[in-house]
C-alpha cells in the first residue's frame, strides 16, 4: 500500500511544502547564480527515470558554462570548472533544491535510487537487474547515507539500491530522510568534484533480509557482513551464509 499509493501522496505533499517554503531562498541564489557567473541559474540535465525513462532533471547551476554537459560528475578531474557560488551549493546541497519541481511532477521521489546521467550505461544496466529501476529516482537515497560523494564499484551501487527497493517502506524512507538531514548539515562524505558513492566491505542496509541476495551476487565472497541502520548507530549483525 505504501509503494502504490501512500509514497506518491507523500512525494506530492512534501515537495508542495518544500516549494512554498525555500520559494524565496531559492529566488535569491538564483540571482547570486546570475551575478556571479555567465549563464542560467538552472541546469538542466537528462537522467535516467523509472523504468529507463529519460527526465529532465533540474539543479542550480554550479559550474561554468564551458564545463562538458553530458559527463558524470565523478568524472571531472578537478574542481576548475566549478564556481565560486558552486562551491557553497554543493557542500550545502543547494543544489539540490529545483528537485522539489521533479518530485511534485512525479519525475522522482524524495527517496530513491539517485539518477544518473544516460551515459551511465553500466550502472543503468545493474539497476535494471537488480529492480532498482522501477521505482521513482529520489533526492536521496540509502547509498548516499552511506556515503555520499565517494566512488564505489557499479555493482555494488546497483546492488545497494536493488536493496532499498527490496526493504521499501515508510519508516525506512523516514530514516534515511533524517540521515541524510544529518549528513548535510554535518558536511559528512562530501567531496565536490566526486559524484558517486561508497559502501565499505560492511555494506550499509536497512535490514538483514537481503543479505544473501546481495552477497550471491558478489564476485568477491559467498557471504555478506550487513549493518542495520538505527537512528543511533549502525549494529553489525550475524554473517549469513548464502546457500
Amino acid at each position: 500500500m505504501y509503494r502504490l499509493f501512500f509514497k506518491r501522496f507523500a512525494d506530492i505533499f512534501v515537495s508542495t511544502v518544500g516549494i512554498i517554503i525555500c520559494f524565496l531562498p531559492m529566488l535569491i541564489i538564483a540571482i547570486v547564480i546570475k551575478c556571479d557567473s555567465k549563464g542560467g541559474a538552472l541546469f538542466i540535465q537528462q537522467r535516467v527515470g523509472r523504468n529507463g525513462k529519460p527526465f529532465n532533471c533540474y539543479k542550480f547551476r554550479s559550474m561554468s558554462i564551458s564545463a562538458p554537459h553530458e559527463m558524470a560528475t565523478k568524472d571531472f578531474r578537478n574542481d576548475s570548472y566549478i564556481t565560486r557560488v558552486g562551491h557553497f551549493l554543493r557542500k550545502t546541497s543547494l543544489d539540490e533544491l529545483p528537485q522539489l519541481f521533479n518530485i511534485f511532477k512525479g519525475d522522482m521521489s524524495l527517496i530513491g535510487p539517485r539518477p544518473v546521467i544516460l551515459s551511465e550505461t553500466e550502472l543503468t544496466e545493474y539497476r535494471s537487474q537488480t529492480g532498482a529501476l522501477s521505482v521513482r529516482p529520489g533526492l536521496t537515497g540509502l547509498a548516499q547515507i552511506s556515503g555520499r560523494d565517494n566512488l564505489i564499484d557499479m555493482k555494488k551501487k546497483a546492488d545497494i539500491d536493488g536493496l532499498y527497493v527490496q526493504e521499501m517502506s515508510f519508516w525506512n524512507d523516514f530514516k534515511i530522510f533524517f540521515k541524510t538531514v544529518a549528513k548535510v548539515l554535518k558536511q559528512d562524505d562530501i567531496e565536490e568534484n566526486q559524484g558517486a558513492e561508497v559502501i565499505d566491505e560492511q555494506t550499509v542496509m536497512i535490514t538483514g533480509s537481503a543479505a544473501p541476495q546481495i552477497a550471491a551476487t558478489s564476485t568477491e565472497t559467498q557471504s555478506s557482513k550487513a549493518l542495520l541502520l538505527t537512528d543511533a548507530t549502525v549494529s553489525e549483525v550475524k554473517e549469513e551464509r548464502v546457500s
